[in-house]
């Protein structure tokens, strides 16, 4: 199965109203922010959309609406993160019959499967959809590695076509690169090492800070890639103190937070999450303001 995806991939939130109340409409609106600054396709409903936080419903809803906002786009991906395997089979079928252009699948939640299981896991949600799927690795979050032998276990099933590769190990490219050559296509989905990574050979990146900050994430890619690495570094070294915030455990806090700042959406999380407060919301206020106090001047770059 042949795919071409590449570039800037939201990891995109999920809206929520004051009350928690899911509000498709405000995502909708910040799919169309994503779109209009060039990225070139969207992961709804991973980490940042708070996938575990929303009913089996909600979900569906989730990407339907997100497959209609698109209209073809741009693909539009759903992260898996269900409790079993066969939760994780009935969910890709459901969204590929809603339109979804692929399934980012995660390792069974809660449950920390040994190697075994876990390739058994890939394996039969690959064996049972019709879906390219991209297989998230972070062993940093979720507890279970899915390391580069492994993923040349994996190579075998047709439909895995993409790693999310978040082990935090930039040295994993090339490790994925040297026993898997180019069977995968290769994301990086730790923001703060994507230049080191688009450099290593990653072809797209799954983003976090991408919500607040889209024209300086797509130009970032644009630049590394294009081999402008003094312009490149420039960029990156001002958004480095925001890039860090994808690496926390209230991730999804601090880039609502920075949305909010923004202008591209509101900080309401569903419990347990809460709303930042304190010396800790000072201190994440700090640094967004002090990027957006410094903010460089983005123009457009020539379509790649």
């Amino acid at each position: 199965m042949s795919v071409n995806w590449h570039g800037v991939f939201p990891a995109l939130m999920t809206e929520f109203g004051a009350d928690g109340s899911l509000d498709l409409e405000a995502t909708a609106a910040h799919i169309e922010s994503q779109i209009e600054a060039g990225v070139h396709g969207l992961v709804m409903l991973g980490t940042l959309g708070e996938n575990t936080s929303l009913s089996a419903d909600e979900k569906r809803a989730v990407i339907e609406m997100a497959v209609a906002t698109a209209t073809g786009r741009i693909p539009v991906l759903s992260g898996v993160s269900e409790y079993t395997t066969p939760q994780a089979v009935a969910y890709v079928n459901d969204i590929e019959a809603l339109g979804a252009a692929g399934a980012m699948v995660l390792p069974p939640m809660v449950y920390k499967t040994d190697p075994r299981e876990t390739l058994t896991h890939f394996r039969t949600v690959a064996q049972s959809c019709a879906l390219p799927l991209m297989i998230y690795n972070n062993p940093v979050t979720y507890g279970t590695d899915v390391t580069p032998e492994m993923f040349a276990e994996l190579a075998a099933e047709e439909r895995i076509v993409a790693i999310k590769e978040s082990s935090d190990d930039v040295r994993r490219i090339t490790d994925l690169i040297n026993i898997t050559g180019d069977r995968f296509r290769l994301f990086c989905g730790v923001d703060d090492i994507i230049v080191e990574s688009l450099l290593l050979g990653a072809v797209g990146w799954v983003a976090g800070l991408v919500n607040a900050f889209p024209r300086e994430s797509v130009q970032l890619y644009q630049l590394a890639t294009a081999g402008r690495l003094d312009e490149a570094r420039s960029l990156y070294r001002w958004f480095m103190p925001l890039l860090h915030l994808d690496c926390h455990t209230k991730l999804v806090q601090y880039i609502k937070l920075a949305n909010q700042m923004t202008g591209l959406g509101k900080e309401f999380v569903r419990a347990p999450r809460l709303a930042l407060e304190g010396e800790e919301r000072r201190r994440i206020e700090a640094v967004i303001q002090s990027a957006l106090d410094s903010r460089p001047e983005i123009a457009a770059l020539a379509a790649e």
